[in-house]
């Protein structure tokens, strides 16, 4: 039998905390508790997650600085709470690999909804093979990407959005395909962000003299001739 996910939800109000944790432990879910971004990476470190719940706006370390940090080390899919829903504050989220954001009042159906599909994306589906396009290789179980013998660290959503490129050499694909791919929810993702993440994984396999990513005017993006 398979283990239930781990989550850990990181927030420094208590009450809100408790209301996230019982509807998660409902739904069966192993969960753990830091009410600060300090305390989250120690227990990061000292078990591993599945997923983090994490509060943008926090003491010692808030959950935009706890992402980045996460991001120099794992791929694990972060869902940020905040109550600020401005769009530079979604954007600068998933721009630092964030998975998904929900704003604060939520309801706590609609946040283990948005869990289960971020987990369905990560845990649920059947092996894939490894992706190729010229010398850079995309291992979509691992979700960890190579050129040559040199490993690229990239995000769960550029990681993502990369893959959904070299899985369809063919065709072009609008921005609100990409994010479709990429995001547990797109409905909260614009088209700057989608362009955000490309810049970012342009810049990424630039040492390597590699772009994959096509323009196709008035459409999206498509997989560029293998180099």
């Amino acid at each position: 039998m398979t283990p239930p996910a781990r989550i850990l939800v990181v927030d420094d109000d208590d009450p809100l905390r408790e209301v996230v944790r019982y509807a998660l432990c409902r739904e069966g879910f192993v969960v753990d508790e830091a009410r600060d971004g300090e305390a989250a990476l120690r227990l990061f470190d000292a078990q591993p997650h599945d997923l983090l719940v994490l509060d943008v706006a926090m003491p010692r370390l808030d959950g935009f600085s706890l992402c980045r940090e996460l991001r120099q080390r794992s791929d694990v899919p972060v869902l940020f709470l905040s109550a600020r829903g401005e769009e530079v504050d979604r954007v600068l989220g998933l721009d630092l690999g964030g998975d998904d954001y929900v704003t604060k009042p939520f309801s706590p159906r609609e946040l283990v909804s948005r869990v289960k599909a971020l987990l369905r994306r990560r845990q649920g589906a059947p092996a894939p093979t490894v992706l190729r396009w010229g010398p850079l290789r995309l291992d979509p179980q691992e979700h960890r990407a190579w050129v040559g013998d040199d490993e690229v660290v990239l995000t769960a959503t550029e990681f993502r959005l990369l893959a959904a490129l070299v899985s369809r050499p063919r065709r072009a694909l609008s921005r609100e395909e990409l994010a479709d791919a990429a995001y547990a929810d797109a409905r909260t993702v614009s088209d700057r962000t989608i362009d955000s993440h490309i810049r970012r994984v342009r810049a990424k396999l630039r040492p390597w003299g590699l772009d994959p990513f096509e323009t196709v005017h008035g459409v999206g993006f498509r997989l560029g001739a293998e180099p």
